[in-house]
């Protein structure tokens, strides 16, 4: 293991964002990560670099982590149960198991990020959350070093939250990841209107079928990190009370809308933010997706501090107008 300095986060994260990390080490196996923790408390883990945005200078040992390794366990008659480490990148784990004919994950395809941070955000897309086909993760405590296997209800999954992100935040770094999923008998999940449009001529989807659609409609969407600076979902699609959506309604009556309970409704952040105006908006490099609102961009140099002005910008409008909160669902660091 050799600690780096003063090295250059900027191919590390999906939003471009130029940062410098103090001190940088890649972690490639369990051993290694073991023998650090016992002597480095004080350290940031990077992933993926999907689900953050920059906006400082990184002082804490920024660790790397990249475990990698797919194992397949125990099968029953139409389940079985895969593991996936940390490291590997999530989009080639989604297709890799679709090659096997092992189904759930589909729904989730062309997600960006790694496997190891996918239940701390509770990932989720086109009617499916991860905790739908979790089944257990194993985790090292920083404080301790010691592995502890969290269940599903340990995780305390939510939308777009866990666990992880709340009591456990900072204590725990996720080592691998199990999923339970179908391997015969596949229950496929095309509800999402976009999803049963491009599979309306397909006599018979399979999950392969489901995951090209999901990839078709993703690119139709949103822009490739590759191609420019972004996370994804910046927002999470606030959910409010059924007398404040009625309130809404009566004022703006094409407001769309999904039920969560009967006493709830969710709101699509981006139809906000397009209402406001900001869609397809320019503020130097920063700036907010041409084809989708939810999305906020950096074209080639902007700041991590200039996104999240834009971002508060973006909060305050909306609050004013609507009266709805909209919360970030990316780590802000």
């Amino acid at each position: 293991m050799k600690i780096q300095k003063n090295i250059s986060l900027k191919k590390y994260n999906t939003f471009g964002i130029e940062a410098i990390a103090k001190r940088f080490i890649e972690i490639n196996s369990i051993t290694e990560l073991k023998e650090l923790i016992a002597i480095e408390k004080n350290i940031f883990l990077l992933g993926g670099g999907s689900n953050m945005l920059l906006t400082r200078t990184i002082e804490n040992l920024v660790i790397h982590l990249n475990l990698k390794g797919i194992i397949v366990n125990d099968t029953e008659k139409d389940i079985v149960y895969v593991t996936a480490e940390a490291g590997e990148n999530w989009h080639e784990f989604v297709l890799w198991c679709i090659s096997q004919n092992y189904g759930g994950l589909e729904n989730l395809s062309l997600i960006p990020g790694n496997v190891g941070t996918s239940p701390i955000q509770n990932i989720g897309a086109y009617g499916v959350e991860i905790k739908d086909i979790f089944q257990q993760l194993e985790a090292l405590e920083i404080e301790t070093g010691k592995t502890k296997i969290f269940n599903k209800t340990e995780c305390k999954f939510g939308y777009r939250d866990s666990i992880f992100k709340t009591k456990q935040k900072g204590k725990f770094i996720i080592t691998n990841v199990t999923f339970k999923l179908t391997k015969n008998r596949h229950q496929l999940n095309i509800s999402y209107g976009a999803i049963k449009t491009f599979l309306e001529n397909i006599e018979k989807p399979t999950i392969k079928d489901v995951s090209n659609a999901v990839i078709s409609i993703r690119n139709s969407k949103l822009p490739d990190p590759k191609e420019i600076g972004n996370s994804g979902s910046f927002f999470k699609n606030p959910v409010i009370d059924s007398n404040s959506f009625k309130n809404l309604q009566i004022k703006y009556p094409e407001i769309p809308f999904y039920d969560v309970s009967k006493s709830e409704k969710k709101i699509p952040a981006g139809w906000l933010i397009e209402q406001c105006g900001f869609k397809g908006k320019r503020f130097g490099d920063a700036g907010v997706h041409v084809n989708q609102a939810l999305v906020l961009v950096n074209y080639g140099n902007a700041s991590g501090k200039e996104i999240y002005e834009l971002a508060q910008k973006i909060q305050e409008t909306i609050h004013e107008t609507f009266g709805i909160s909209l919360d970030i669902e990316v780590n802000v660091i």
